[in-house]
This record gives C-alpha cells, sequence and structure tokens, in this order.
C-alpha cells in the first residue's frame, strides 16, 4: 500500500475516534443537564396567556410518580368509590345550553377594574378585579351552580378567580368568595381561608386544557371533586368545607395518582396523555362534588365520545400519596428541591391539619403577600421574596457537566497531538 494511503486512513480513523468521543461528550454535558429535576420542569412548565402556571418548583407542577403511598391510601380509596370511575367534567359544545367544564379568560394590562363585593370578605382578596363583559361564567349566564369565573392578566400575571359570580347592572360583581394569586409566586392563601375554591387553592393549575393535549403532555396535577371530605385539610390545601371527622375521609388536598401498573396502552392520544399526567403528578381533592369528576377548560376541539371513555378507569385503580416531605414552609407551595422562598422559618409539618380559628377579616396575610389598593383603584400583590438557586440542588448535575466538560478538553488534546505526529511522519 502506498505510504501516503496509509496515512490518510490513518487520520481518517483518528478523525472517527474524535468524533466519537465528542458524541459521547456532548451526550454527557446534555444528561447533565437535565438531571436537575427543576430545569427539566422550567423548560416545559405550563403556560397561560405567556405567564406561567406558578414557578417550576411549586407542589402543582411537581412530579410526584415516587412519592410513597399514603398510611391511609385503601380507605380513602374506599371512601370515594371502588367501583365508581372517572368522569371527564368537560368537553366540546353545549350541555344544558352551556359550555361543558369551567372556561377562563385572558386579558390584556389594559382592561378595566370593576369593583367586586363578596359575601365571604372576611376570606377574599378585596376588589376591583379586571373582569370584561364578556367573561364567560361557568355553566353559562343562567346557571345556578358555582358560576366561576377565572380570568388571567396577561401583563401583571395574577390570576382572579371567583365562586358564585354575579354582574350587576351598574358594571360591579357581586360573588360568594374570590382570590387573587401571582402567578410567579409560591405563596399560600391565609391559613383557613377558602379561595374560589373549597380547598382554598387556585382552580386554573389544575384544568385540563386542549392546548396542552396539543403540545403531547400535561405536566401539573388536576383538579377533582369528591362526593364527601373530612373537615380537615393537607398542605398545600388551606381549607376545609365538611363538618365530618370520619378520618377516612378523603382531606382537602388529598393528592391521588394512577397506579403505575394500570395499561393505558389501549387508549386514544388524548386519554393516554391524561392518563399518563394522573400516573405522573395526580389529581387534587378540591371540592365537594360527584366522585372522580375531574376539571377542564371547554373547548371546541374535544371529542366528547373519546373523553367518555376515560370512565373505564374504576377508583380502585387509583392510591393515595404522602407528599409531606415535599414540604419546604406550611405557608408556601415550593416542593422540596430548591431554596425557601418563604421568610418564616419552616414549620413542622402536621399531616392532617384541623382549623381550630375563625374565619374573621383581621386573620394575618402570611409573609409572601401584602395587599393593598394602589391609587389607580387596581389590586395589588406584591411578593417580598425573591427566588434563590439552591448550591445542593445544583451539586446534582454541575458533576456530570464537569466531566463531560473535561472530556471534551481531553479529546481536543489527544486529537491534536495524534494529528500532529501523523503529520510530523509523514515528512
Amino acid at each position: 500500500m502506498h505510504p501516503l494511503s496509509t496515512q490518510h486512513s490513518r487520520i481518517y480513523r483518528i478523525a472517527s475516534y474524535t468524533f466519537t468521543l465528542a458524541l459521547i461528550s456532548i451526550s454527557l454535558l446534555i444528561a447533565g443537564s437535565l438531571q436537575n429535576p427543576n430545569t427539566a420542569r422550567a423548560l416545559s412548565n405550563a403556560t397561560v396567556g405567556g405567564c406561567p402556571l406558578f414557578p417550576a418548583d411549586n407542589i402543582w407542577n411537581h412530579d410526584i410518580s415516587t412519592l410513597p403511598v399514603h398510611r391511609n391510601s385503601a380507605n380513602f380509596i374506599a371512601s370515594i368509590g371502588l367501583t365508581s370511575h372517572v368522569h371527564a367534567d368537560f368537553g366540546a359544545g353545549l350541555y344544558g345550553g352551556a359550555p361543558i367544564g369551567i372556561p377562563y379568560i385572558v386579558v390584556p394590562g389594559s382592561q378595566p377594574y370593576v369593583p367586586v363585593s363578596f359575601n365571604y370578605a372576611d376570606e377574599s382578596n378585596p376588589g376591583p378585579y379586571p373582569i370584561p363583559s364578556n367573561v364567560p361564567i361557568e355553566g353559562g349566564s343562567q346557571s345556578s351552580g358555582d358560576r366561576h369565573v377565572i380570568v388571567v392578566d396577561s401583563a401583571t400575571c395574577r390570576l382572579y378567580e371567583m365562586y358564585a359570580s354575579y354582574p350587576q347592572s351598574n358594571g360591579s360583581w357581586k360573588a360568594g368568595s374570590g382570590a387573587v394569586w401571582s402567578l410567579n409566586s409560591d405563596a399560600l392563601r391565609p391559613s383557613t381561608w377558602t379561595s374560589a375554591d373549597a380547598a382554598g387553592l387556585p382552580i386554573l393549575p389544575g384544568l385540563v386544557r386542549y392546548d396542552e393535549i396539543a403540545s403531547g403532555v400535561i405536566n401539573h396535577a388536576l383538579r377533582f371533586t369528591v362526593n364527601s371530605t373530612q373537615s380537615a385539610f393537607l398542605w398545600p390545601a388551606r381549607h376545609y368545607a365538611s363538618s365530618s371527622t370520619n378520618p377516612n375521609l378523603p382531606p382537602m388536598g388529598l393528592r391521588l395518582r394512577l397506579k403505575a401498573n394500570v395499561n393505558i396502552s389501549s387508549f386514544s392520544r388524548t386519554n393516554q396523555i391524561i392518563l399518563t399526567a394522573l400516573k405522573r403528578y395526580g389529581m387534587i381533592v378540591a371540592d365537594n362534588g360527584s366522585s372522580w369528576y375531574i376539571s377542564g377548560a371547554p373547548d371546541s376541539r374535544w371529542n366528547n365520545d373519546d373523553l367518555h371513555m376515560l370512565g373505564a378507569i374504576p377508583g380502585s385503580d387509583f392510591e393515595a400519596v404522602d407528599e409531606s416531605s415535599l414540604q419546604v414552609n406550611v405557608n408556601s407551595g415550593q416542593a422540596a428541591g430548591s431554596t425557601p422562598i418563604v421568610s418564616t422559618p419552616p414549620a413542622t409539618h402536621t399531616p392532617i391539619a384541623t382549623t381550630t380559628g375563625t374565619h374573621s377579616p383581621s386573620s394575618a396575610m402570611t409573609p409572601e403577600i401584602a395587599e393593598s389598593i394602589n391609587r389607580s383603584g387596581r389590586n395589588n400583590i406584591t411578593n417580598n421574596n425573591t427566588k434563590n438557586t439552591s448550591a445542593s440542588s445544583g451539586s446534582n448535575y454541575m458533576l456530570p457537566i464537569l466531566l463531560g466538560s473535561m472530556v471534551v478538553v481531553l479529546t481536543i488534546i489527544i486529537a491534536g497531538s495524534r494529528l500532529l505526529r501523523a503529520k510530523r511522519s509523514r515528512k
């Protein structure tokens, strides 16, 4: 063989080895970055109107597929109904003359604010709220049901939710209760305060939305109702709506997940996305109602017959999980894994909290939220804390990145030296 052909072959082999090592290095770098669970969730965190549905480290967005089963899971599931089945409480078209599900609307920062009064004013964020005249009401304008109204201000990323909402002839609104959240904050409502939901939780982040189906994944817990609940609540819930002390009834805030061994391969793509979310993120007891009813937003793209197939999933396919280990602070919805963002020291977690105080206007707000009415009459929520990156959580994924970087450098050095020797040998 000609000497130059031998040299060319040698150079080709060196180049091939270098390319292979480079690919391995790049793979290590990518794997290292994805090992940070907060980074992975942040890349796919659900948004509405350009706003996150709470930070990526929020409990709503936390994968609970590996959490331990709650010690009282069997009794909780039995009380909800072992042989009852899942029902998608949302869909396309109209039922009884109204859209099926809980609607919401996104408004710009220029949306005028209107006065709102509440029946439970001592547990509601005072108005005014940015409610447009065409805002959708759950169940329609003539509904006698929950009549939820949900508004997202895309400019401030604030979420406004009302229960039992009725427009008045003068442009103002009356409602049973109302709550306002900063979608960029993990702050919870004051303990024992209701919201537009009985559990004192926001509604919007727990809805199944068709846009998520179109994206191929749901990365958050879902909202669902049960017929009977206990007079207690679990973090992150803040309120209960029952007089029963039966410990086998589910408390508000209890989180359930679809068992990992449930075979969902026969379901449609849409339903597989929903059921996968129930395995990974679960669903939270948020209100009293029909058992196993999962909440979603109405959308003309839903296939109602297909959604009905979710009814093949019985209650016995679920289990309750114990997520107490994720609590960073009782007043924050942040899940363990990053630096606490609340200013108060972590409190000792009580598995099931029962309220002993009264719901009074003097109830103190949590340190994360201060309410005020500015000169323009708008309701402002100020988060007094900023999110910090945890050094401890960073250590979980920095090592693979450093190792990958070292491999890249060594690859370049070795390849360079071999190419140099090859050139010298040709001379």
